[in-house]
């Protein structure tokens, strides 16, 4: 009896060691071996880069949200030939009546290249939760598409969000968007984190490769708003060949509506979007404390109404927690000025991409440090957000694969494979994220976790619990 008591407590004990151990270790590092890491890019013959037919045919076409709550569009698209008509014609689902709405024309210089007619049409005072029908080109080219406008804002209207970013143009990339086009969980609008189409890492930043992307993503971009944020391939900043203006391809092709939340640059807005509120910040503009994207966001948090729009998502490029090899410990400088803001207000959850991979954070903050105290690592925080980094869209760069050891505790689940994901909302107090890689059948979650809203459930949760 004395020996098997002696077993049992050794038994107990080698347990409770080896629990230690994984939670010093921290979270998962998945065992899937993705069987080819090399990205490549599709051949500018494929049909995902078809010219629409037709003389002046409009194409690149694609929509954002137009208004601060959703009952607006911006409707975007190109035409090569000549400027043509920028007017948009459109209307709801069951009406027959149609309304004309006047759009905007501009063209752009880069190195050699000249743009094509870049339109931009806003659409406002649009019905919530309705099917728009809408008409762009003229004579015998016109196109038409189809939106929904999401629900009135509110605090428990459930909702879908996809999640896509470093999407690029080659095999892989239309693989990820195949995958969450036919996802049975559908998206409604797409929150995309940088890095759209890779044109400069081609010679001379060839911007034609700007127009064979938005003829890629248009099946998609042009029925929902993808709503963009700016990453280091937006940049395109290129004094030796001449070109000193950052972000010049990308700010005159997609335009966001970053005047309704007060802010100076386009690179930096909110909107909101049935339940969430939704904040987008540049990783690649100046962030310090008196800069204007620190003073904007300053500004901004005190109006977030959570009793309103109880989930507040950021979206940025450059993840703040990032246990691969690649970019580690890039975003320090902006996690020391920001991170304080998220946890003082809150936030539920951080949306990143320029790590080629997919990491999802537990519940961490890195705060607490004054010089003096030593305490300068992760640690849990109930008022923290959890940091997912979806930087695994496809592009010509590949995966990131080395990885830091041991797995950082803050680290919840971490693999480098390319994918996307799933944000649904279901009421104030709980949302369902998923993430879904490439490899698997549309309906896998290769990971998943439940997200208890830090307004509304402002308790110890699931990821404190797997801390202990």
């Amino acid at each position: 009896m004395e020996w098997r008591s002696i077993s049992a407590e050794f038994v107990l004990l080698l347990c409770l060691s080896l629990n230690t151990v994984e939670l010093c270790n921290g979270g998962i590092t998945s065992s899937y071996i993705r069987k080819n890491d090399i990205s490549v890019d599709m051949p500018l013959h494929s049909d995902v880069f078809r010219i629409p037919p037709g003389y002046n045919a409009p194409q690149q076409v694609h929509i954002t949200q137009g208004a601060r709550e959703g009952n607006g569009v911006i409707i975007s698209w190109v035409t090569m030939d000549e400027p043509g008509s920028n007017f948009v014609l459109y209307w709801t689902e069951d009406s027959k009546q149609k309304k004309l709405a006047e759009g905007i024309v501009l063209t752009y210089k880069y190195f050699n290249y000249t743009s094509g007619y870049i339109h931009h049409c806003t659409i406002k005072d649009l019905e919530f939760n309705t099917k728009y029908y809408y008409e762009v080109g003229m004579g015998n080219t016109t196109r038409q598409f189809w939106f929904i406008t999401p629900p009135c804002i509110g605090l428990d209207v459930p909702y879908t969000f996809g999640l896509i970013g470093d999407l690029g143009q080659t095999h892989d990339s239309n693989r990820t968007l195949t995958h969450y086009e036919l996802n049975p969980m559908k998206g409604q609008t797409l929150l995309f984190v940088g890095d759209l189409s890779y044109s400069d890492d081609y010679p001379l930043h060839d911007n034609r490769r700007w127009d064979t992307w938005g003829r890629f993503v248009e099946r998609s971009t042009a029925y929902q708003p993808w709503i963009w944020t700016a990453g280091n391939h937006e940049l395109d900043f290129a004094p030796d060949i001449g070109e000193s203006e950052p972000f010049k391809p990308y700010m005159n092709r997609y335009h966001v509506p970053f005047r309704e939340s007060n802010s100076t640059s386009p690179l930096w807005y909110s909107i909101k979007r049935a339940s969430a509120y939704i904040i987008v910040l540049s990783s690649y503009s100046a962030y310090g404390k008196y800069t204007p994207q620190y003073r904007w966001l300053d500004l901004e948090l005190p109006k977030v109404n959570r009793s309103e729009t109880p989930w507040l998502i950021v979206l940025l490029h450059s993840p703040f927690y990032n246990s691969y090899a690649k970019h580690y410990m890039e975003a320090e400088t902006m996690r020391v000025m920001y991170e304080p803001f998220f946890v003082e207000y809150e936030v539920d959850v951080v949306f990143a991409g320029h790590v080629h991979a997919y990491e999802r954070s537990k519940r961490v903050s890195n705060i607490a440090y004054n010089i003096t105290n030593g305490m300068c690592k992760p640690a849990y925080n109930k008022s923290a957000p959890i940091y997912i980094t979806i930087g695994d869209g496809g592009n010509q760069e590949g995966l990131v694969t080395e990885l830091t050891e041991p797995q950082p505790s803050y680290s919840a689940f971490r693999e480098p494979s390319f994918g996307h994901g799933i944000l649904s909302i279901k009421n104030r107090t709980h949302a369902y994220f998923s993430w879904h890689r490439n490899e698997d059948a549309f309906a896998v979650e290769a990971d998943s976790v439940w997200l208890r809203n830090r307004f509304w459930n402002h308790y110890d949760d699931e990821s404190f619990i797997a801390e202990l």
